[in-house]
C-alpha cells in the first residue's frame, strides 16, 4: 500500500496521507513521502495548487513514536527525517490548503499550519502532547501556532496539552473554515481550485510577503512589496487582469504557467 497518495485534478494536486491504521502517523518513510512529492509538484510546473488531507479518521496523529529511527552523522533525529519536509511545505511557492478530516496531533497539527488556508470537518481536532510525555513542541509548531492564535492561547495550548476542538479552532482563528465532515473535500476543492485558477505567480508572491512580514520590520516589508510589486508588474498575469478589467469579463489565468 502506498503511504501517500496523489491525485491530480484541473491543477490541483490532491496529497492524501494514506496510513490510517495508525491516523496517518509520520513515519520517517511518510514524512520523505510527503517532501519528495512537494518538491515534485513544484518541479513539475503543472500544479497550481496543493491539497493536503488524510486517509480514514484522522488526518495527521504526529510522529510514529513506536519506530526507531536513527539520525544521519553529525545530526538529530529532527533534522534527519522531519525538518526536510518541514522546510519544503514551509518554502513551497505553491499554495497549500489542509483538509483536516480528524485528529491534528503534533507534528501533524504543523503539517496542517504550512497550509495558507485550513479547513476542517466537525470531526476534527487539535493537540500539542508534547508536555504529556516530558517533551517540547517540534516541526515548528512553537512557532506557528502562535502566528495563528496569539501568544497567549498558543501558551495554553502547549503547556496545558488540552485536545483543541473544531469549533473552538475556528472560533480561536486556528483555522479558516468549519465544514460537514461528508462536505468537507468538496469544499476544500472548491477552495483549492479557486486558487489553481487564479495568478498563481502573483499568488506566490503574497504568500512570499506573507512570510517575510515576521522577520523584517515595517521598512524592509515596504522594500519587498515594491521588489514583488515590479516582478508581477511586467508580467502576463497582470495584463490579463487588466485587460479583463476593461473589458468587463472574469480574468482567465490558467493559460499562463506557472514559472514560480
Amino acid at each position: 500500500m502506498d503511504i501517500l497518495l496523489r491525485e491530480d485534478r484541473d491543477g490541483v494536486a490532491i496529497l492524501t496521507l494514506n496510513r490510517p491504521e495508525g491516523l496517518n502517523a509520520l513515519s520517517g518513510s511518510l514524512a520523505r513521502a510527503l517532501q519528495a512529492a512537494v518538491e515534485d509538484c513544484i518541479a513539475g510546473g503543472t500544479v497550481r495548487c496543493i491539497l493536503l488531507t488524510g486517509a480514514g479518521r484522522g488526518f495527521c496523529s504526529g510522529a510514529d513514536l513506536g519506530e526507531k529511527l536513527e539520525p544521519e552523522a553529525g545530526k538529530t533525529l529532527l533534522e534527519t527525517w522531519y525538518h526536510p519536509m518541514v522546510l519544503a511545505l514551509r518554502h513551497c511557492p505553491i499554495p497549500i490548503v489542509a483538509a483536516v478530516n480528524g485528529v491534528a496531533a503534533g507534528a501533524g497539527m504543523s503539517l496542517a499550519l504550512l497550509a495558507d488556508i485550513i479547513l476542517c470537518s466537525e470531526n476534527a481536532s487539535f493537540l500539542q502532547a508534547f508536555a504529556r510525555i516530558g517533551l517540547v513542541p517540534d516541526c515548528g509548531s512553537s512557532w506557528l501556532i502562535a502566528r495563528r492564535i496569539g501568544e497567549a492561547r498558543a501558551r495554553e495550548l502547549t503547556l496545558l496539552a488540552e485536545k483543541l476542538d473544531a469549533e473552538k479552532a475556528l472560533d480561536w482563528g486556528l483555522v479558516n473554515r468549519l465544514c460537514p465532515a461528508e462536505k468537507l473535500m468538496d469544499e476544500a476543492l472548491v477552495v483549492a481550485r479557486r486558487l489553481a485558477n487564479g495568478p498563481v505567480n502573483a499568488l506566490s508572491r503574497i504568500r512570499a510577503l506573507h512570510e517575510s512580514a515576521a522577520a523584517l520590520n515595517f521598512e524592509d516589508q515596504l522594500a519587498e512589496e515594491d521588489r514583488l510589486q515590479r516582478e508581477c508588474s511586467g508580467g502576463a498575469e497582470v495584463r490579463e487582469g487588466r485587460a479583463a478589467f476593461l473589458e468587463k469579463r472574469a480574468a482567465k489565468f490558467t493559460g499562463i504557467p506557472r514559472t514560480t
